[in-house]
């Protein structure tokens, strides 16, 4: 079973600037390391990750460079800022308050 989008949506940019932290990438890169790490349990849409990019850079949190990959292709990379290190720390005390709330809501069923 997979997350679904509307559960994780809010969490997008949470998941990317993780990543971001640990070292520059490129969209496609970026997609593969969420798949591995959730043992594809979420595989983020292209079209959500690029808008997710659009969105940062305009918003200051990522800038974008021209790069070459391993394999020798052009590719357009990001890399976090500082004040996507300061919007990274703020989502990540949301997700704790977040976290919290719900887990309140949470019940095991009996069978």
């Amino acid at each position: 079973m997979g997350i679904s989008s509307d559960v994780i949506r809010g969490c997008n940019d949470t998941i990317i600037l993780c990543l971001l932290l640990e070292e520059p990438s490129y969209g496609y890169e970026i997609s593969k390391k969420i798949r591995s790490r959730t043992k594809d349990a979420y595989i983020i849409k292209e079209t959500t990750l690029y808008s997710a990019f659009t969105r940062m850079e305009k918003d200051g949190y990522i800038e974008s460079f021209p790069g070459v990959s391993e394999n020798g292709k052009r590719r357009t990379y990001y890399r976090i800022t500082d004040t996507g290190r300061m919007y990274y720390a703020e989502k990540c005390e949301e997700w704790e308050l977040t976290k919290s709330v719900v887990e309140r809501f949470i019940k095991e069923i009996q069978e």
